[in-house]
């Protein structure tokens, strides 16, 4: 594929990540269950932690594709694919869940997006272990971060907990994916940057 065609991929990904509904093959999680948040306080409180969700799965779809233009293997640019697509579902997933709680995603959705893929792009141009590498650790972090989530929500809201509990275990295999494929481990100064970076993005995304 040549550059410019990249760069058109590219952009349309970014539209369809920004402005088309996203599509997930998969059946949503706890799709059929009953709806147990009726509160309408709960029912905010659940919105927003599934919009800092939201928010993660558009930074994940533009992270992947800075790494994937960058990347110098066909096996980085395959796994980077593999994983942004499951991340498409799980966009799908987690607006389902807004819109049933009516609720409403982040209104910096393109700011999110534009500096993960910048950030993207820098993790590839490193080179792919330690593109791959920044792909473990990420989603680790979101793995930490889903765990925080299922202790905030009530233990009678299924509904939610089906779709948390699915995104960490594809998480767990994109992160394991990427060790295997010969990730290296990221220098703690990189891994506490990524954490405070994630910290301002959840706090920001949770409210606006």
């Amino acid at each position: 594929m040549s550059r410019l065609d990249k760069m058109i991929a590219g952009f349309d990904r970014a539209l369809r990540t920004l402005a088309a509904a996203p599509r997930s093959v998969r059946v949503i999680p706890g799709k059929d269950l009953p709806e147990t948040v009726t509160d309408s306080q709960e029912k905010r409180h659940v919105a927003g932690l599934m919009r800092v969700n939201h928010v993660g799965e558009i930074c994940a779809q533009a992270l992947y594709q800075g790494q994937a233009l960058t990347a110098r293997t066909d096996d980085a640019r395959e796994a980077l694919s593999h994983a942004a697509d499951e991340e498409t579902e799980h966009l799908a997933w987690t607006l389902h869940r807004i819109k049933e709680l009516n609720g409403r995603t982040s209104l910096l959705n393109p700011l999110w997006y534009g500096g993960a893929l910048a950030i993207g792009v820098g993790a590839g141009v490193a080179g792919d272990r330690w593109s791959l590498g920044f792909l473990a650790e990420t989603e680790r972090q979101v793995e930490a971060h889903l765990a925080s989530h299922l202790e905030r929500i009530s233990a009678r809201d299924e509904k939610t907990r089906r779709i948390l509990e699915q995104m960490s275990a594809d998480e767990a295999a994109h992160a394991a994916m990427a060790v295997r494929l010969g990730g290296a481990e990221l220098p703690p100064p990189a891994r506490l940057a990524m954490k405070l970076a994630s910290k301002v993005m959840t706090t920001v995304a949770y409210r606006i």
